[in-house]
């Protein structure tokens, strides 16, 4: 284990380019001892990380039903040093909502030795509204991450100046998203080198709209099922190329499909060079938009066979992903719901269609009675299978009374990809996930650079969870920043296949997936126990569409790939 950390280099990114630089392991007094007894999982606590931002969703008798939705987080490299940095989000001042005191979210820098500093104010990007997620993206494609804050009863862009510093360009942009929005992604749907932005939205709502639920006779409210409330139209926004956006929610047939939407991930899912997308929807059916080119979209969730339940009944859907966890270069899709309807593992059959392998796989009847949020597909143990962690909480807070075997609070849960299906790792993945959580948002990110991914969790009216990895570390690994050129900048689409010897395996780089919540944008891929890797080949979106061979790679690091370079940094 000392030769593996002593070979690791992580890449210091100046802008879209940078020099490689030697980082120092003398920080990491956790990893793991040889008899393997640090758990795969551990929670860092906030004295020792320096993050003690905490959630206030400011819970009213009123039982305003936002209060007890959110709320979102991300890793990003903001300030482009190489390390990952993290960004919170609180509630804040609405129509139903004056916070006693001052709220704001929260952005940490990344010391490089472990803990963080909060720079919020530093950097102007304190939130203005009631606050849901985050969304990152370069969107004008010069070199720094920008963050769009989604918010009620209205969103936020925050610019960054690539000074340490953000700008609210919200209203240049024509972003404001006026409403309920949630969770939001950055993806290229017109293949013009531009990242896009597509928001959801939940139902009609304000304070004037409160309706009763709860005990008719106490007068006791609780938080409402959301049937009762009207579904709305999500938003599509195209790139312009100048800092501005137009709505083209109405023109994409978009908005011709009421929502009830929580969570989006953005992914070709029939393989057609065009990026599709994904909508959870509480109480009403999913959609699948498929991408039918010249700026139009199809619903066909239904159809697809992952709108309704095999009864034809909508579900609660929530949390969300895509990966292709099978290997068979169609990407799959996985949804958290809520108790008693057990969470979806929709696998692609090719032609437009999916079929539901939760029950088969396990995964079915180990969350029958929980309701999901946050959730990411990704390979924790560094095998080159992508493996599965969920985030549980209940909505209503007053369920334990009402409804037996059902609790607000809720474990994580960690499903391992053993190459023939999905292995329940929980209970032997460190004492985190037997603690009962108001889990939300859920992030992952490799915040110290060693290639072993790490998860930053969020609970409602609670302290985030930044969870250190310590499985990975187990086996070898490469880490890959995907630059594009002529395809968007963050690679949004990217294909990325690798082969050591008779060990092959690819990963697609989705946009979006988890509950209101943004990912590391680098990709790492797991080699288990080989230590070369033969060749490496990249996929670019389109508009490039062009093709990538790499060799003589190294491992236990991290490199950038440059669209239209042979060579790696």
């Amino acid at each position: 284990m000392s030769d593996l950390v002593s070979r690791r280099r992580f890449l210091r990114i100046a802008g879209i380019g940078g020099a490689a630089v030697t980082a120092s392991n003398s920080f990491c007094p956790w990893v793991s001892a040889a008899d393997g007894s640090a758990p795969a999982f551990e929670e860092i606590p906030a004295a020792a990380s320096g993050i003690a931002w905490v959630h206030v969703n400011g819970r009213s008798p009123m039982a305003h039903l936002p209060e007890t939705v959110g709320a979102g987080c991300a890793f990003l490299d903001y300030d482009n040093d190489g390390w990952m940095d993290i960004y919170l989000v609180n509630s804040g001042p609405c129509d139903f909502y004056s916070p006693p005191q001052a709220l704001r979210n929260a952005l940490y820098r990344n010391n490089r030795d472990g803990t963080f500093t909060d720079v919020t104010m530093k950097a102007r990007v304190p939130g203005n509204a009631y606050g849901m997620g985050v969304a990152i993206g370069d969107y004008d494609g010069d070199g720094f991450a920008d963050l769009y804050v989604t918010q009620y009863p209205h969103s936020i862009l925050y610019h960054n100046n690539g000074d340490g510093t953000f700008t609210d360009v919200t209203a240049k942009a024509g972003l404001a998203a006026p409403g309920w929005a949630t969770s939001a992604v950055w993806f290229d749907y017109d293949n013009d080198g531009r990242l896009d932005l597509f928001v959801c939205r939940f139902v009609d709502y304000s304070k004037d709209k409160l309706k009763f639920c709860g005990d008719k006779l106490t007068g006791e409210r609780t938080y409402c099922i959301p049937t009762i409330y009207d579904p709305t139209p999500c938003w599509l926004f195209h790139n312009n190329g100048d800092g501005t956006f137009t709505d083209v929610s109405q023109k994409s047939g978009i908005a011709d499909s009421l929502a009830k939407a929580w969570g989006v991930v953005a992914a070709d899912f029939n393989n057609d060079g065009l990026m599709d997308l994904y909508v959870t929807n509480d109480t009403v059916p999913n959609f699948l938009f498929a991408n039918r080119d010249k700026g139009k979209f199809d619903e066909i969730g239904t159809l697809a066979g992952v709108g309704v339940n095999a009864f034809g009944k909508a579900r609660s859907g929530m949390g969300v992903d895509a990966a292709d966890y099978d290997h068979d270069g169609w990407i799959d899709l996985f949804e958290a719901n809520v108790d008693h309807e057990m969470f979806s593992l929709y696998h692609n059959d090719k032609n437009e269609a999916f079929s539901d392998a939760a029950l088969p796989s396990g995964i079915g009847e180990a969350t029958r009675m929980l309701s999901g949020w946050g959730l990411k597909f990704f390979d924790y143990d560094n095998d080159g299978n992508l493996d599965l962690l969920l985030v549980n909480g209940h909505p209503d807070d007053k369920i334990d009374k009402r409804v037996p075997g059902v609790t607000f609070l809720e474990p994580m849960l960690l499903f391992q990809n053993t190459g023939k299906g999905f292995k329940n790792m929980s209970a032997t993945s460190g004492p985190i996930f037997s603690i009962p959580l108001a889990g939300r948002g859920l992030a992952v990110g490799d915040f110290d650079n060693d290639g072993s991914v790490d998860v930053l969790v969020t609970q409602n009216n609670g302290a985030p969870l930044l969870l250190r990895n310590n499985a990975g570390r187990q086996n070898h690994w490469l880490g890959v920043k995907l630059v594009g050129r002529k395809a968007n900048i963050d690679a949004i689409g990217a294909k990325v296949t690798y082969r050591s010897g008779d060990f092959e395996r690819q990963q697609f780089k989705v946009g979006g997936g988890s509950y209101l919540s943004s990912h590391d944008p680098r990709m790492v891929l797991g080699l288990g126990e080989r230590t070369k890797i033969d060749w490496l080949e990249v996929k670019w979106p389109q508009p490039s569409g062009r093709t990538q061979r790499l060799t003589d790679l190294p491992v236990d690091r991290y490199i950038t790939i440059l669209e239209g370079e042979d060579k790696w940094n």
